[in-house]
């Protein structure tokens, strides 16, 4: 953390972290894809993409700058992420725009400024961004619950081979959930987007070990997140806080190979 040149009513902003919204890899809590992402925050869904700049200023307000840096903060998520240090300070004509709050909870504040809260609006000024409640269920928490998973994925994955090594009323309950009609229908949506793509970050990829792949696709009242040499989680609007596990059989294996190939990867 460290103060920057960034400018914020002509403050400069104390860094608390940084995130990259591209389309290979942006917040879900924003959207289901990137130009919803981008829409969130006011503006366009440039390819490039773009940093976004969490912090605080000398009064304690909380910021969200918006630059078109992308380098700078990517080497500098790439910095932190190591343990080491660094000054992310990007240029004034970086700055694409400056909006009031945090999209995200921020778990740390900067020190020797006030508690982090909401500047004063202004008239004509958009409300604040905020984090989506944990007292509710709704799209941004359903994609948040699918980020968890493709986080902690392990552990998920452990929790039901548990499962099926200890046989129980729950574990027919939850090899039966696939018929649940959401799911079908999230499933049958998820294979319609390989004849009708949809928009740009729907369906993104990343690194998985022995050479698979993390898959995260989002729709209309669903989310997935697959690995493709495994199964496929998947979370529904209508279910709150379930996860409904999909094990490969014979028609998951194709689903996450075409899905994977269609995928925005980062880098490329």
């Amino acid at each position: 953390m460290a103060e920057t040149e960034v400018s914020v009513d002509d403050d400069a902003l104390y860094v608390l972290t940084a995130v990259l919204l591209t389309p290979a890899q942006f917040p879900s809590v924003l959207g289901d894809d990137f130009p919803a992402a981008c829409a969130a925050l006011g503006v366009q869904p440039y390819a490039d993409g773009y940093g976004l700049v969490i912090g605080q200023d000398y009064e304690g307000a909380r910021w969200t700058v918006v630059v078109d840096d992308v380098p700078l903060v990517a080497v500098a998520i790439a910095s932190w992420d190591c343990g080491m240090e660094y000054d992310l300070s990007p240029h004034d004509r970086t700055v694409v725009t400056a909006l009031p709050g945090w999209p995200l909870s921020v778990a740390v504040a900067a020190p020797g400024v006030p508690e982090p809260h909401d500047p004063e609006p202004e008239e004509g000024s958009v409300p604040p961004l905020a984090p989506p409640s944990s007292e509710e269920w709704g799209p941004a928490q359903r994609r948040l619950g699918a980020d968890e998973i493709a986080l902690q994925w392990s552990q998920w994955r452990q929790q039901i081979e548990d499962e099926q090594a200890l046989p129980s009323p729950e574990t027919s309950a939850a090899q039966s959930r696939r018929a649940h009609p959401g799911l079908r229908q999230a499933m049958d949506q998820a294979r319609s987007y390989l004849e009708f793509p949809p928009p740009v970050g729907r369906v993104r990829s990343t690194f998985a070990p022995g050479g698979a792949r993390t898959l995260r696709a989002d729709g209309p009242g669903w989310s997935m997140v697959a690995r493709t040499d495994d199964m496929a989680f998947f979370l529904l609007d209508e279910e709150p806080h379930e996860v409904f596990p999909v094990r490969r059989g014979d028609e998951l294996p194709e689903l996450l190979t075409a899905l994977a190939e269609m995928a925005v990867r980062p880098g490329g």
